[in-house]
């Protein structure tokens, strides 16, 4: 809602800020007189960069305003619609105040779904959840006969059938849930409950090739929770390994691993863009593809495309530069560009030359950047002024910490480098002890770690889009700037309050716990907790086969609630928030 004095340059750009497509526009006494969409900008302004400058909305706008009262009835909205050939109506309270709008086409479909058959069993929200958790299982599920097939080339066969087994129970419960649901646009809430359920279903279903390749000893209790940390460690790009040398393990396995990480990195990209991104950008998106407007289908399509491209421009350098075997290349490729840290062997990441580290240091910095970098960089587009500043804010962090890295650890400018880009996409990737580094050095890698990377990226971490509302938290605080903020941003800006309060407090909760369990110092149990919160992945080396099974299970759970940023966790049981 608008004054009616207000410049159109000015409308325009909020209704791109808050992505909708009306104005109501209103009098002095805050009385609407009028409508303006956005329509109405494009046609009646014929020049945005010159007319837009001297145009108010009172020129623009459409009146007498058509409103209908909240008492109304349907029947009396499309009456009245037909009446006025509108298709959209303010409602307006006793006091003549708008307090909303309907469309015809909300009509529409309310009529649509009460001529409907009534639902066998559930109810259209949860058939929501239900038919896109099974689209994700589905998706899943057939990437992972990648690794499947290659088992079944090396003869590895009991690697084989632990894979294709998850895969086969990936695809049934994906179509059993898909024919009880329906692939349907989700609230906040919903989505929020989507992105958890998806990511602990894939972890669970995920820990049977572990069960049936390892040779874990103990309990029951020891053997799943193994397993499962080890699971959760791959779909959340976690990447602390249980495993001091995973080149004992069969080849092929050790390339599931880091395939988990890929799998888990693009199934979040998609899940964040779906649930919470909004589908007038997508709109606005065109598929490579098809080159029609970008739908779920093809987004999925385009996320991978993007990423294999990526793994094997990284692999094949590898390979360049080295003399590794392709395979341990592609798993490595693979942990480095979803920012996960699985290594397929000890000894890797030694004595790599200058050439392959910086290969490495590229493809974790392309996994902390947004899908909507890689997007843009595919359709040869120019970056949105917004996205672009994210991006520098990232750069300019990440170069000042390489700075003061290489001035307080004492290890070499490249190796210096090389560690500060691996906390700060999270990627985990390390070749040493980090127990060893001195405290200053833990600190700089602890707060890259909770910092992470850009927003819908494969990082962890509180996100750097997350930091660009710091500047304007200050005006919750202020009770006269506090009445200027909108219902959205304020909403927007006590969401970031809680991340950024909420992933150091879980952390120092955590490496409490970690302290007293592993008899180990505050500082390494803190670096440790920091890993496991922010999917970083950096270990100082605590969590290890000899941990005990309850806290192994707690700090899966933990980095999936980190892969969630939390705040998913926040939205399902404190739906005020939304």
């Amino acid at each position: 809602m608008l004054n009616l004095n207000t410049r159109t340059r000015d409308a325009a750009r909020l209704l791109q800020h808050y992505e909708t497509d009306d104005i109501i526009v209103t009098d002095e006494n805050n009385i609407p007189v009028g409508i303006v969409t956005d329509e109405d900008i494009i046609r009646k302004v014929s020049d945005v960069t010159v007319n837009a400058e001297f145009t108010f909305l009172k020129d623009i706008m459409n009146t007498p305003l058509i409103t209908i009262n909240e008492k109304a009835s349907l029947q009396d909205a499309l009456h009245k619609m037909r009446d006025n050939n509108v298709r959209k109506l303010p409602v307006v309270s006793k006091k003549n105040l708008v307090i909303g709008i309907i469309y015809q086409v909300t009509i529409a479909n309310v009529i649509r779904d009460a001529t409907a058959t009534a639902p066998r069993l559930l109810s259209p929200p949860v058939k929501a959840i239900l038919g896109n958790l099974g689209f994700v299982l589905q998706f899943a599920g057939v990437l992972l006969i990648v690794p499947a097939i290659l088992s079944t080339i090396l003869g590895e066969a009991v690697t084989a059938t632990g894979i294709y087994l998850t895969t086969v129970l990936l695809l049934v419960i994906g179509f059993f849930l898909n024919s009880y649901g329906e692939k349907a646009s989700l609230n906040l809430h919903q989505a929020s409950i989507l992105v958890v359920s998806s990511l602990f279903l894939l972890t669970l279903i995920g820990t049977i090739p572990y069960l049936y390749v390892l040779p874990y000893e103990g309990s029951n209790t020891e053997i799943f929770a193994n397993a499962f940390f080890s699971s959760a460690a791959g779909f959340t790009t976690g990447g602390i390994s249980l495993f001091d040398q995973p080149e004992n393990l069969p080849q092929s396995f050790t390339f599931y691993r880091s395939f988990t990480q890929l799998v888990g990195g693009m199934s979040f990209i998609y899940l964040i863009i779906t649930a919470f991104y909004p589908e007038s950008k997508l709109q606005s998106m065109r598929g490579f593809i098809s080159g029609k407007t970008l739908h779920m289908r093809e987004l999925f399509a385009t996320i991978t495309i993007i990423f294999i491209l990526y793994i094997s421009i990284i692999a094949s350098l590898l390979y360049l530069f080295g003399e590794r075997n392709i395979i341990d290349n592609v798993s490595l490729a693979m942990s480095t560009v979803a920012t996960g840290g699985f290594i397929p062997t000890s000894t890797i990441l030694h004595n790599l030359i200058w050439e392959e580290k910086m290969v490495l240091i590229g493809g974790m910095i392309l996994g902390a950047l947004p899908f909507t970098f890689h997007y843009s960089l595919v359709k040869k587009k120019f970056l949105s002024p917004k996205l672009g500043k994210e991006i520098l804010i990232y750069f300019a962090i990440l170069g000042a910490a390489m700075a003061l890295f290489i001035g307080l650890s004492g290890l070499e400018p490249l190796t210096s480098v090389f560690y500060t880009v691996s906390a700060s996409t999270t990627a985990g990737l390390q070749s040493d002890n980090l127990s060893d580094f001195n405290g200053s050095a833990h600190l700089i890698l602890i707060i890259l770690m909770f910092i992470g990377g850009c927003g819908f990226s494969t990082a962890g971490g509180i996100k750097i889009f997350r930091l660009m509302h710091l500047k304007d938290i200050k005006k919750i605080i202020d009770k006269q700037k506090k009445s200027e903020l909108s219902p959205e941003l304020k909403k927007e800006l006590i969401v970031t309050l809680i991340i950024i309060i909420a992933f150091p407090l879980v952390a120092s909760l955590s490496a409490v716990y970690l302290m007293v369990l592993e008899d180990v110092n505050f500082q390494d149990a803190f670096l440790e907790s920091t890993g496991v919160i922010t999917t970083g992945g950096l270990s100082a080396g605590i969590i290890d086969l000899q941990t005990d099974p309850t806290a192994k299970i707690i700090f899966s759970f933990l980095m999936i609630f980190g892969r969630l940023e939390i705040i998913a966790i926040i939205y399902i049981f404190v739906p005020k928030l939304i």
